[in-house]
């Protein structure tokens, strides 16, 4: 599997937040603006614990097995590669939405004065945040489930 790249993340990220920022403009002077869900940052935040909890887990499991423990639970291939699928593609989906958010709350930015746009623009930062928290879980869960590199081929070189 290919490796998630941050540049990716960050360019989905800038992209969304700029389509969000210029659809939220147009969206504003054509009538009102869609709400910010509560629920947003609340959802990002609980696949960030899944993440989190998914690596740790697969951590301390595959720590015990090189450690030999004798009541160590061996690490299912197949159980790795779904969490680390579940994880690149969490990350990705989650820097476009932190960047559709993150586009929005830069919009309401402009009338914080407004109260009800104010609790937007909080629900759209605590969305960014939680976004960042996906993707930072996912990346950790990425380099838990890394294959370690196969140092003997690169030393077995013929020497003469």
């Amino acid at each position: 599997m290919k490796q998630l790249r941050i540049r990716t993340l960050a360019g989905l990220f800038v992209v969304a937040g700029v389509l969000s920022w210029a659809g939220a403009r147009l969206w504003d002077s054509l009538g009102t603006l869609p709400r910010v869900p509560l629920a947003a940052p609340i959802v990002l935040a609980v696949i960030a614990v899944v993440l989190l909890a998914t690596a740790l887990s697969i951590r301390s499991r595959l720590r015990a097995q090189r450690e030999r423990r004798p009541e160590a639970k061996g690490v299912d291939p197949m159980m790795a590669a779904r969490a680390l699928v579940f994880g690149q593609a969490s990350a990705l989906v989650a820097a476009l939405v932190a960047g559709m958010y993150g586009g929005a709350g830069a919009f309401l930015l402009e009338s914080l004065d407004i109260p009800s746009r104010r609790d937007q623009a909080i629900y759209a930062g605590f969305s960014v945040l939680a976004g960042i928290a996906v993707i930072a879980a996912a990346l950790f869960l990425e380099r838990v489930c890394r294959l370690p590199e196969d140092d003997d081929t690169e030393s077995a070189a013929p020497t003469a």
